[in-house]
């Protein structure tokens, strides 16, 4: 049965892509995108100062630090936080001789550069206007999905309006924080997905990362993306699988084979107790099968797109 919040995930405006490096946070990101772009949607996609894999992922031109459309209705742009402070000095106040006049006042820089997270929230900041962001009198964008930093730094951009709003004075910039604290919380609008491994560093980290998103940043979970999850072969019958690799291993010429079924065995074995983990996690989730691919292509983020779509995204 499909989880209803997992079936409204690209009905947001903003959705953050988030979890342990290494895990395929951008290859998801790449496969949300293309699936909102074939359901009507305009789409943005906004890389936090990444090494840009992108662009080879769905075989398009280079994503630099102007936004640009790169494959149909969809958008991208690797964000900078120099270049973003500027875009977004200028996006909040409307007139470049306003933006200079402030932003080169020698206070207003040594308090920007005061500020924890400023370049977190410089790339934050303009992802969510572009949520805001008109064109012809309606939204320029149906969907904003952000590919945000691994775990740590992930929590740190999304934790960063709350600081800013601590910590600034009254006026423009704690405005600007407090407009985006009340879109990132109201869940008919936003929401934090997060890319995982069925295995134990990625799932302890996973878990974690749950816990602040909901119980510190009061954020919506929609979804715990779990990759590479392989199709078992011995289900349910671990035990018996050690017992034929340690018979097989006492035949010389079966001793490859022995070693092979093994480590199969006990892979499954932590998969199968690191999922029933997740299931405890009261989070939508979507397993996602192992690809047998050296480098991710287009085909390939437009197979994912269609395993989301069977899982109800």
């Amino acid at each position: 049965m499909v989880d209803p919040a997992l079936s409204r995930l690209l009905d947001k405006r903003f959705v953050a892509v988030t979890g342990k490096g290494g895990t395929g946070k951008t290859t998801l990101t790449a496969a949300l995108a293309l699936l909102a772009a074939q359901r009507g949607k305009r789409v943005l996609v906004c890389m936090s100062q990444a090494r840009e894999r992108m662009s080879a992922t769905l075989e398009t031109e280079f994503v630099g630090s102007e936004v640009k459309t790169i494959l149909g209705s969809i958008d991208a742009v690797n964000m900078d936080p120099e270049t973003c402070l500027e875009e977004y000095g200028l996006m909040v106040l409307k007139v470049r001789a306003l933006y200079k006049a402030v932003m080169d006042n020698r206070v207003v820089k040594g308090f920007i550069r005061a500020v924890p997270g400023m370049d977190a929230w410089s790339m934050l900041g303009k992802a969510l206007f572009h949520v805001k962001e008109q064109e012809n009198g309606r939204n320029k964008y149906d969907l904003v999905l952000l590919d945000a930093p691994a775990t740590g730094h992930g929590v740190q951009m999304l934790r960063v309006p709350l600081v800013i709003q601590k910590i600034a004075p009254p006026g423009l910039l704690r405005r600007e924080a407090e407009d985006g604290i009340a879109l990132m919380r109201d869940p008919s609008k936003c929401a934090v997905v997060v890319c995982t491994l069925p295995e134990e560093m990625p799932a302890s980290e996973t878990e974690e990362l749950i816990a602040t998103l909901r119980d510190e940043l009061k954020l919506t979970v929609g979804g715990l993306f779990v990759n590479q999850v392989l199709s078992p072969l011995f289900a349910g019958k671990f035990d018996q699988a050690l017992l034929a690799s340690h018979a097989l291993s006492e035949i010389p010429a079966f001793e490859p084979l022995a070693t092979v079924t093994r480590a199969r065995a006990i892979r499954e074995e932590v998969q199968r107790n690191i999922l029933e983990r997740f299931a405890k996690l009261n989070a939508p989730r979507v397993y996602i099968p192992a690809l047998p691919v050296e480098r991710i292509r287009r085909p390939h983020a437009q197979a994912l797109a269609k395993v989301l779509a069977d899982g109800g995204v």
